[in-house]
């Protein structure tokens, strides 16, 4: 069939299989052309098949020759349907790092669910015995409590009053104040059991308890804090709170490692054209803004250059991990930059429709929105009928 993006609200509602193999492909051949990184051999990815667990993924494989298993939740091609994003990513990636001699399988399902976990456990111990690296990147908007059955829903909302700032609908490129009203507590409470650290502390204890965490074993989760001009949305707001609680879990985590000399970390990184965030109002016009700055200070970097990054110079550089007083890992220390933040917020003061294209780099947030589901890539004949 023939493939053409289908985008509503901010969001790409289909994928290309061949566009999505050169997504993969790239970032493989990013850090197959960086130095190596001494790094363990056996690696967990929870949320595994695009963003930042993707990345982990591919940089854990290619730079660290580790073995590797994923956890996603992805769904493959019915009929006419395509399949999603991380399926098709999953597919390409496990076949070249196999080909490489890696072990690279993963486990497709609810990653919140008991059985999930059970079953990661016993392909862990089948493949890898243990593993020394658990990387958590799981990004969902819905729920469901193993242990009581109920179901929460994320929402993306301020706290305490509506909200109104500049935003951009980023494939028409207008400029438009937007309000968003603020969440209720019932909404703020369900968005930290989706995306807070409850998930990641369960995950962590069914491994110690099944004996699957390796003797000195670390644990990393992601975060993002962000600037003055999305904090009313973001950090303090809905999502904010489950990212304070994601940050307080990793405390409670690394104490519960101390038996095994292990540690627990989150990573603050930058903000990046992810699946997740392109849904968050403010945001696009936000990392529009920062491209351009960051382009021009010759610091942009995208998923694969933050996890090489994370992995080759803080995690893994040998020595103490460098953290910030509230001991997490600072990815997002060139983005928060004095400098890069004034510019970003003189764009923002300036930046009408009539001078997007001048102002802000609208043109590469929609290439790589449009990348991460496979298309807008020059080399791919999206007029062709493809195979999904």
């Amino acid at each position: 069939m023939i493939l053409q993006p289908m985008i509503r609200n901010n969001i790409c509602m289909n994928a290309h299989p061949v566009g999505c193999a050169v997504h993969v492909r790239e970032q493989i051949e990013y850090v197959r052309g960086r130095e190596k990184i001494e790094m363990p051999k056996r690696v967990l990815v929870i949320g595994s098949s695009a963003g930042y667990g993707l990345a982990s993924r591919i940089t854990a494989a290619f730079a660290g020759g580790a073995g590797t298993i994923g956890v996603a939740y992805e769904k493959p091609a019915s009929g006419k349907r395509p399949a999603t994003v991380g399926w098709y990513n999953t597919e390409v990636f496990e076949k070249a790092a196999r080909e490489n001699g890696l072990v690279a399988e993963s486990v497709i399902g609810d990653a919140f669910s008991d059985e999930v976990k059970q079953e990661v456990i016993e392909k862990i111990k089948a493949l890898l015995g243990q593993v020394d690296l658990v990387v958590y990147s799981l990004a969902s908007g819905v729920r469901t409590d193993p242990k009581t059955g109920e179901t929460y829903r994320s929402a993306l909302k301020p706290i305490g009053g509506e909200y109104t700032a500049k935003s951009i609908d980023p494939m028409s490129g207008v400029v438009a104040d937007v309000t968003i009203q603020p969440a209720t507590d019932e909404e703020t409470e369900s968005t930290v059991k989706v995306m807070g650290g409850e998930d990641w502390e369960l995950w962590v204890e069914a491994l110690l308890g099944a004996g699957v965490l390796a003797d000195g074993a670390i644990t990393v989760a992601y975060s993002y804090i962000g600037p003055e001009v999305t904090r009313a949305v973001y950090r303090d707001g809905t999502i904010g709170k489950a990212k304070e609680h994601l940050e307080k879990s990793a405390a409670g985590i690394d104490r519960r490692l101390t038996d095994i000399g292990g540690h627990a970390y989150v990573s603050v990184n930058k903000a990046l054209v992810t699946r997740s965030s392109a849904v968050i109002p403010v945001v696009p016009l936000y990392l529009a803004s920062l491209f351009r700055v960051m382009k021009e200070k010759g610091l942009h970097e995208g998923c694969i250059e933050q996890m090489y990054r994370l992995f080759s110079e803080r995690l893994y550089a040998g020595g103490e991990v460098p953290v910030d007083g509230d001991g997490r890992i600072r990815l997002d220390d060139w983005e928060m930059r004095d400098d890069v933040q004034q510019a970003v917020a003189a764009l923002w003061d300036r930046v009408t429709t009539e001078n997007v294209g001048e102002l802000i780099d609208i043109e590469s947030y929609k290439t790589e929105f449009l990348n991460i589901h496979g298309f807008g890539y020059d080399s791919v004949d999206y007029d062709a009928d493809v195979e999904v």
